[in-house]
């Protein structure tokens, strides 16, 4: 749809067909992350060009990875990705980047914690910027590593813009495993490039435990080897270089769980595209959905998948029973505080839903009620509303539709092939 800000008006009507869920961001990062490091060209394909993904495409940019389209089908493309100037680096540790560099990673806190540590890569300062909202997040377990290496750095307020330089040391990282498994991954990325081993000690508990398993695989199938890893605990030799590897990437778990939902609350909705056996953590929307419906009374612990909470809350709302969902603290500093969006926003719409300080209690009811309701500039907020509109009685209004684009520009031409009623305003 359109470029420009608009909202949505939706008249509630059942959804019927074939969604084919988008490639999987999670995933997409990584994959572009280390073709990116690759002297070699490697096919990626099954890319959406989310505005995250684009984020993670441009950042890459100025660390000299060329990408190169060779085609799109359906919105998905297929890129040809490189890294002429690791040659250099690999041979004789020459730096690619050799003048000030500003990377702009717009709202993707992906993109940000992913690139932070591949300022290793340059020889010169490397400035961080974002979003207001992305700005806002922390970054304070990379600033910990920077003052115990000794390496100059300079932040606003502790977020973002952060400049930064010179060169990460092997080490023994000690990093806290309960404020985002990003750091973690993003440590991975660039503690291969160093010149001797490095260790990465999580402090538990390790929230987000799958992403950091995804980011493994990844790199091993990039040529990154591990000396051991457990799941507190991985050394990684240094001296290693990635090597090119043609990539498809897998359909997208937290966008199939807002199509998997609609299908459970009575649309006829099937989805296709999925990888059974797949490491990513939002695979676990499959098990919730079963169990559900046997209880009247279900405690969701999200520590491991807090990016399904909007849409879980929109099926316990509709659900018969007691839904408690915990440990989801750390979503009142993503996009929007997402515990306080979702609960304000479908209680506009006659939702049971309360406010816990780490997550939220809900007691199910039959239907909602149209209401004008707001997105919250953020994207997860504004589908599962959508999905919630389905099983309302009246026209719902949403505030701010056109933040679907962060990571699923599709989402609306799929809900209205799907036979949804939307206006766009």
């Amino acid at each position: 749809m359109h470029n420009q800000s608009y909202d949505v008006i939706i008249k509630p009507q059942q959804l019927k067909g074939k969604v084919v869920v988008p490639p999987s961001k999670s995933v997409s990062h990584r994959a572009i992350i280390c073709a990116g490091l690759c002297e070699a060209p490697s096919i990626i394909e099954n890319l959406a060009y989310s505005e995250d993904i684009k984020a993670t495409l441009e950042a890459m940019k100025p660390f000299g990875t060329i990408v190169e389209e060779l085609g799109c089908v359906d919105g998905r493309v297929r890129l040809r990705i490189y890294n002429p100037s690791m040659r250099n680096y690999y041979r004789e540790h020459i730096k690619p980047v050799h003048q000030n560099t500003e990377i702009y990673c717009h709202e993707s806190g992906s993109t940000a914690r992913f690139m932070i540590p591949l300022f290793h890569l340059s020889d010169s300062e490397v400035v961080f910027t974002g979003s207001k909202r992305l700005s806002e997040r922390p970054y304070q377990p990379y600033y910990q590593i920077f003052e115990k290496q000794g390496i100059a750095f300079n932040t606003a307020n502790g977020g973002l813009p952060l400049s930064v330089k010179g060169s990460l040391k092997p080490d023994q990282y000690h990093v806290v495993g309960n404020i985002s498994s990003q750091f973690i991954s993003g440590l991975m990325f660039v503690l291969p490039l160093l010149d001797g081993r490095s260790e990465i000690v999580i402090e538990p508990p390790l929230e987000s435990r799958d992403y950091v398993e995804l980011t493994v695989e990844c790199l091993e199938r990039f040529g990154i080897r591990f000396e051991s890893k457990s799941e507190y605990h991985y050394k990684i030799e240094g001296k290693q270089s990635y090597k090119a590897a043609d990539y498809c990437v897998e359909g997208d778990y937290s966008q199939a769980a807002f199509w998997l939902v609609a299908a459970r609350i009575g649309n006829a909705v099937e989805v296709t595209g999925l990888e059974p056996d797949s490491k990513q953590a939002d695979r676990a929307i499959m098990k919730i959905l079963e169990r559900q419906d046997a209880q009247k009374e279900t405690l969701i612990d999200v520590s491991q998948f807090p990016d399904l909470v909007p849409i879980l809350a929109v099926f316990s709302a509709l659900t018969p029973g007691h839904t408690k969902i915990v440990n989801a603290g750390r979503l009142r500093i993503k996009e929007s505080d997402r515990l306080k969006a979702i609960a304000t926003e479908l209680s506009k719409m006659g939702a049971r839903i309360s406010e816990l300080e780490d997550g939220l209690e809900i007691v199910g009811v039959t239907r909602l009620k149209g209401a004008v309701v707001d997105s919250w500039n953020d994207h997860r907020i504004a589908m599962a509303l959508a999905i919630a509109a389905t099983c309302a009685d009246g026209v719902t209004e949403i505030i701010g539709a056109h933040c679907v684009r962060k990571s699923y520009p599709d989402f609306w031409s799929v809900y209205q092939n799907l036979g949804g009623h939307i206006d766009v305003k």
